[in-house]
């Protein structure tokens, strides 16, 4: 029988230790860890102004932290710019998703990074754009993505499937970890699922992922851990399978009996359950 170590399924491929980050007075990282593992997903949950985003920036190189031990697939490494994640193998997807409206699926996909047609006698600069195609096609199928025509203006596409290609762009560069900041906030029921498929397709080709969510419907229904920071600094860590949303909505607030908690669906911005957003 394979074990997990042998096809390196919960392999640690990122690790934070002691991480720190100050905006003047505000401490928006205090002491931080964190790990992300291969073929796993983990939730990264808390509070408006817990740490979130500023954590997955600091891991992303985009504001990165004061001080931390990082450390990718074993490894020492440091990360403070965009490109040095990129170049470990880190790539992140942002809440605005950063698309262009007005190009096609495959011209977003290799966008900054478009293939040539080659050949002997070729001086003109021509883009490859059947293959481009072809390989938009193999890997938006992969992903199980629904757009049928990867020719069409990403304006026209639905929210679930502008995600799809946020994601597929992502993975193009065949990354080890993906982090994903809200990446169903403002779907639909059926576009959040189709999304949440997409997480678990990312996690079966070994990849570690990390989302964000406010939603803890999501959370529960996807991922393997939960990483909980609160005021930011770590409040807790669940195994998914063991924990109740109680708990974790505790972790989050800070509040510790269920009469404290209320009974609401909403806790300091956190959704618990219901339909999903």
């Amino acid at each position: 029988m394979t074990t997990e170590h042998e096809n390196g399924q919960g392999r640690v491929l990122l690790s934070l230790a002691h991480a720190e980050k100050s905006y003047g007075a505000v401490h928006a990282l205090q002491d931080v860890a964190f790990e992300a593992r291969a073929g796993e997903i983990v939730a990264l949950v808390g509070d408006n102004g817990a740490g979130k985003s500023t954590l997955i920036k600091a891991i992303a190189g985009v504001s990165p932290a004061d001080s931390a031990q990082i450390t990718f697939e074993g490894s020492p490494v440091t990360v403070a710019t965009p490109q040095d994640a990129a170049k470990l193998g880190i790539a992140t997807v942002y809440q605005d998703l950063a698309l262009c409206d007005n190009l096609d699926v495959v011209a977003n996909l290799f966008l900054g990074r478009e293939q040539l047609l080659m050949g002997p006698g070729r001086t003109a600069r021509l883009l490859d754009k059947i293959d481009m195609a072809k390989q938009a096609r193999a890997l938006l199928a992969g992903l199980g993505a629904r757009i049928p025509n990867v020719l069409a203006r990403v304006e026209d596409l639905s929210g679930g499937q502008r995600q799809a290609v946020a994601i597929a762009r992502a993975i193009l560069g065949e990354p080890k970890v993906v982090l994903l900041d809200e990446p169903t906030a403002a779907l639909g029921v059926a576009q959040t699922a189709q999304v949440l498929q997409l997480l678990r397709r990312l996690k079966a080709r070994g990849l570690g992922v990390v989302v964000i969510s406010h939603n803890l419907a999501d959370v529960f229904a996807v991922a393997d851990r939960i990483c909980v920071l609160r005021l930011g600094r770590n409040a807790g860590e669940f195994s998914t399978s063991e924990a109740t949303h109680e708990q974790v909505v505790s972790a989050i607030t800070g509040l510790t009996s269920s009469s404290d908690l209320g009974t609401g669906r909403e806790l300091h911005g956190i959704t618990t359950g219901g339909d999903l957003a």
